[in-house]
């Protein structure tokens, strides 16, 4: 969750027994108080209690869209409600625009027990607009497009059963009419990847596109979970592996089917006693007792930890197929079928079955995102989807409590692959290829390394700095910014970020967002002045993400080890101001929303970052800022920036602004009125702040209809 997704007006809709209640004001869900909540503070729920809080949620759709200033075309779709101890509810809903699905559409509201609004999560903030819904291109077209732009599959092809849907894209601040295709061919998860390519309806310029199987590869040997229990179902003359226990999950013999159809072949494990397997590959059972036995103590670990009864929390098992294809050093998670495959490997590992206890659960977790947050599958929401499932693999890991496989933080440490390991979650770039610091380049990374990021955050929110041995295996807590601070524990880290998964992040949420929403979820089970929240924070700024909060326990930011507070200085350059271009990210300045950003949907003055401000067409203000900026105390110092304005307003009255501000003053105002082909340089005179130390701030507004876009880059004080 970040501020850009609490609604800048007041916002109001209750969802409890059909009545609505207004609230003015921004909020975010209320805060916890400082008593820890068990099970990331939900209530466990029968399947008939969900399905009836869905069913009301979906009675107050029309009013709640009304109350969230959504169009007349636009209809909300009640998905999930969690409910929490003290009573209040978290309601999750997807959108459609003129009966169109709406990616980045998706949004949470949270309310008080007596059906009272106290915040919101949007992935696109504000109503969706389009010029319409007739698509200049043709579905063919798009589908010629697709397969032109594809990235992750050679070969590429669409089909007719897979062809080209109409879709309204609102990952960034304008929505547009495109085409989402799916493409196939020869890739990653092997020679029938299936990705999805979205391209523009005008166009057919390409607006995203990701690999559908969300999976794990590698190279390495062995996967065997040992003599365990697993849960089979008694039939006439024998016995079946069907897990009544864990909502009927039935492991499946794909008996080699293609990945493009792994059901061609496949038949259920049978016979007429109840031992399976030999724990060797001669027999086709053992991969799938290993299975078996993952999923299980993955729905446990939901279930004792969060109340969460499988992966959609409906009670339902997914059924998993092992032995699909021939040769593939695969597993993947399909949403699409509600179910999960496994490879028997390949030469590469010794033809060992690809089902260790982590992968298991690595693959069923990303059942559990997509039916919580729905993180997209491309840049940092990418990357935040695998962290997730590797976060919770090593979860179940620890919970299963396997001798032959005790938890740690390294993923595939049992494929024996040439490193030891898949990835390791302590120190994240020791592969060679994943990120363990945040830069601005982490959003076009491929989302198995971005996913570093997350999994370093976890490790040092779980167990701190330092070196330890854990499960055998030698970790190093190293961190970004050199800071040495100690965890909280991997279940309670594993709480916050499960609530932080499944109650305020969406479909477009990228790690400033995770940073806010796990600092929520943190204030919501331990109390907003807790240790935990303050080291969660320390976690967060030792990966490159945001600056640590102050310690509760003196009330003043906590310095790094021997470092004193540095003064204001002028940096390199002669500009007061850091990272004026914006090509460092976020770092030096302080964002009210996803402000700085490398869309690809507008573009940088120079480089490839920016500022994009406003734009929602509705009501909202924004704030950009940097504080304890030295003016120059020689000469007549003044702020240069680069200024695009576009808008679709049209006169000359100022209805949206963008006001230059220092130290709270006014200095400038641009509008709608000023729109421009392109950038245009702006100064304003500092003279008055000559030799003060200042706080620089663009605060934008925007009224009720029709949008204005400010874009504003290399910015200097000089």
């Amino acid at each position: 969750m970040n501020p850009k997704n609490a609604l800048a007006a007041a916002v109001a809709a209750a969802l409890a027994l059909g009545t609505v209640t207004v609230v003015a004001g921004q909020s975010t869900a209320a805060a916890g108080t400082s008593v820890a909540q068990p099970g990331a503070g939900f209530r466990a729920m029968t399947a008939d209690a969900r399905g009836e809080a869905i069913r009301t949620a979906g009675r107050n759709a029309p009013a709640t869209a009304r109350e969230l200033g959504l169009g007349p075309d636009e209809r909300l779709v009640a998905k999930d409600v969690l409910i929490d101890a003290d009573g209040s509810r978290h309601v999750r809903y997807d959108r459609t625009y003129g009966g169109l699905p709406v990616i980045g559409g998706d949004l949470v509201v949270h309310l008080s027990e007596n059906g009272t609004i106290t915040g919101s999560d949007l992935a696109h903030q504000g109503a969706i607009r389009v010029a319409g819904t007739t698509p200049k291109l043709t579905a063919a077209d798009a589908s010629a497009a697709a397969v032109k732009h594809a990235r992750h599959v050679k070969k590429a092809k669409t089909g007719s059963k897979d062809g080209s849907t109409l879709v309204v894209y609102a990952v960034g601040k304008f929505p547009v009419l495109a085409y989402r295709s799916t493409v196939t061919g020869e890739g990653e998860a092997g020679p029938a990847s299936r990705q999805t390519v979205i391209v523009d309806a005008t166009s057919g310029a390409p607006l995203d596109q990701y690999e559908l199987h969300q999976n794990v590869t590698g190279t390495g040997n062995g996967v065997n979970v040992g003599q365990v229990s697993i849960e089979t179902t008694q039939t006439t003359g024998g016995y079946t592996l069907t897990d009544a226990a864990h909502g009927g999950t039935i492991v499946y013999d794909s008996y080699n089917s293609p990945q493009s159809n792994p059901k061609q072949n496949a038949r259920t494990f049978s016979r007429t006693t109840n031992s399976w397997g030999t724990g060797t590959t001669s027999s086709r059972e053992s991969a799938a007792v290993d299975a078996s036995y993952g999923l299980a103590k993955t729905w446990d670990y939901f279930k004792d930890s969060f109340n969460r009864s499988g992966i959609r929390n409906d009670g339902r098992g997914a059924p998993a197929y092992v032995h699909v294809d021939t040769g593939l050093l695969n597993a993947f998670y399909d949403d699409d079928c509600f179910c999960m495959f496994f490879g028997d490997g390949s030469s590469q590992n010794g033809n060992t079955p690809v089902t260790t206890l982590d992968v298991a659960a690595h693959e069923m977790s990303h059942g559990v995102t997509a039916a919580t947050a729905g993180l997209n599958y491309s840049g940092e929401s990418g990357g935040l989807n695998e962290a997730t499932s590797d976060i919770f693999g090593t979860m179940v890991e620890f919970y299963a409590a396997n001798a032959g496989d005790p938890g740690d933080y390294y993923i595939g440490e049992k494929l024996n692959m040439s490193g030891g390991y898949m990835r390791r979650m302590d120190n994240p770039a020791a592969d060679g290829n994943s990120l363990s610091c945040w830069t601005s380049g982490a959003g076009s990374v491929d989302v198995h390394y971005s996913s570093g990021i997350g999994n370093h955050f976890f490790y040092l929110a779980a167990e701190g700095t330092g070196a330890k041995t854990i499960g055998g295996r030698s970790h190093n807590g190293t961190t970004c910014n050199n800071d040495t601070f100690s965890g909280i524990g991997k279940d309670k880290a594993a709480a916050v970020w499960y609530r932080a998964l499944s109650t305020y992040m969406t479909s477009t949420t990228n790690y400033a967002g995770a940073r806010t929403a796990t600092l929520q979820a943190a204030a919501d089970l331990y109390g907003t002045g807790s240790q935990e929240r303050y080291l969660v924070s320390k976690a967060w700024a030792a990966v490159g993400v945001g600056t640590a909060l102050p310690d509760p326990g003196t009330g003043t930011p906590t310095p790094s080890p021997s470092t004193p507070t540095p003064s204001p200085t002028t940096p390199p350059g002669g500009n007061a101001l850091a990272n004026g271009s914006f090509e460092q990210g976020t770092g030096g300045w302080t964002q009210s929303a996803d402000i700085i950003t490398n869309s690809a949907l507008q573009t940088a003055r120079d480089g490839s970052w920016y500022a994009w401000m406003m734009g929602y067409g509705t009501d909202a203000v924004e704030s950009l800022s940097q504080s304890n900026v030295a003016v120059p105390s020689t000469g007549t110092p003044k702020l240069t920036f680069w200024l695009k304005v576009s808008t679709q307003e049209s006169g000359l009255i100022a209805y949206d602004t963008l006001k230059v501000k220092v130290n709270g003053s006014t200095l400038a105002t641009y509008s709608n009125a000023h729109a421009s082909a392109g950038y245009a340089q702006r100064t304003v005179d500092l003279s008055a702040y000559k030799g003060q130390t200042v706080k620089l701030e663009f605060a934008g507004t925007e009224d009720t209809y029709l949008s204005t876009v400010f874009l504003v880059d290399q910015i200097a004080i000089g």
